[in-house]
């Protein structure tokens, strides 16, 4: 296993020439890929101004936030951007579970010379600090507050972390990178969408450097990716069919934002519609599995009609639960 403490940059790549975004700006890059570099994905689309906020980060130690609704692929973003600079990347997810604990570090018991003697074990984020690592916190608005103060410490470009238990000062890697994902800009849950997220206080707000948007795909775009990703699609009768289905997704948040629709079909949706579709070799199916279950028995005839004028055919009779019970009885 590398030692990715001993790993330096050791060359400087173009951003037009790696990229295709049109700036003269260039990145220190690792020559060799280790265990902890991403996998390229050449099916992922990126967006220019949010690589561009992201490849700031990397090159100048800025503190980067990506705001965006589920299923645009904020963290596969960031992901994205470090494979292409084989910058070694994880990623932790702060849900409820998340503690403090986890981040910091905490006391083990382990066996030694076939005793067992009480050891530190150190959490993610103080690994993280020591090395040429990009950390990213998905989900930075559903933050425990106890877990969101111990970040507020490293947010900080020269920030040093102090570990209490250990009376030890952790000085941050030349190279260690921080990024973050989050789903309402730290305002809270205004539209009833994402339950479990948090008001951020302008403390920690004020202390990311970049904060960037990432908006879903204009539809020839999203269609080639569904495509990419299911290449059984790639047909001259698939390229239809795609189209349409990613015709009706967007039929889906537009109903989401004028309050039609309490769901809505993200593009990681649209692509899981595909799969089951090679699946199940049922398009109507494919779609009640992978979608239209999910949705709350009032607006499933709402999204029926949207089936229906992207396709042009019906799904199953879609009734209301009450007078599906008096049919029942």
């Amino acid at each position: 296993m590398t030692d990715l403490s001993l790993l330096q940059p050791t060359r400087t790549v173009s951003v037009r020439d790696v990229f295709g975004i049109d700036t003269d700006m260039t990145v220190p890059a690792f020559a060799e890929r280790t265990e902890h570099v991403p996998a390229i994905d050449k099916a992922y689309r990126l967006n220019p101004q949010v690589t561009q906020a992201i490849l700031a980060g990397f090159a100048h130690n800025r503190r980067v936030v990506i705001q965006g609704l589920h299923g645009t692929g904020k963290s596969t973003h960031i992901e994205q951007v470090a494979a292409r600079l084989n910058w070694p990347c994880v990623r932790v997810n702060l849900d409820g579970h998340i503690s403090r604990l986890d981040l910091v570090g905490k006391d083990t018991i382990v066996l030694q010379e076939g005793k067992q003697v009480t050891q530190f074990q150190e959490g993610i984020l103080p690994w993280s600090l020591q090395r040429p690592v990009a950390i990213v916190f998905d989900e930075y608005d559903a933050g425990r507050p106890d877990v969101m103060f111990v970040i507020q410490r490293v947010l900080e470009r020269e920030g040093s972390f102090t570990m209490l238990d250990q009376k030890r000062v952790i000085q941050p890697h030349p190279y260690f990178r921080l990024f973050a994902t989050m789903n309402t800009l730290g305002q809270g849950n205004l539209n009833g969408l994402y339950h479990g997220t948090q008001l951020l206080n302008h403390a920690q707000l004020d202390r990311w450097n970049l904060v960037t948007s990432l908006n879903y795909l204009a539809p020839a775009e999203e269609a080639a990716i569904v495509m990419a990703r299911v290449p059984e699609m790639d047909t001259p009768q698939g390229r239809k069919r795609v189209d349409a289905m990613v015709a009706l997704a967007g039929l889906t948040r537009r109903g989401f934002s004028v309050g039609d629709l309490s769901l809505l079909m993200s593009p990681r949706t649209v692509i899981t519609w595909a799969e089951n579709i090679s699946i199940f070799n049922d398009l109507k199916l494919a779609f009640e599995l992978s979608f239209l279950n999910k949705c709350e028995p009032a607006e499933r005839a709402i999204v029926s009609e949207y089936f229906q004028r992207c396709f042009g055919q019906e799904l199953a009779r879609i009734e209301e639960p009450a007078l599906a019970f008096l049919h029942e009885h």
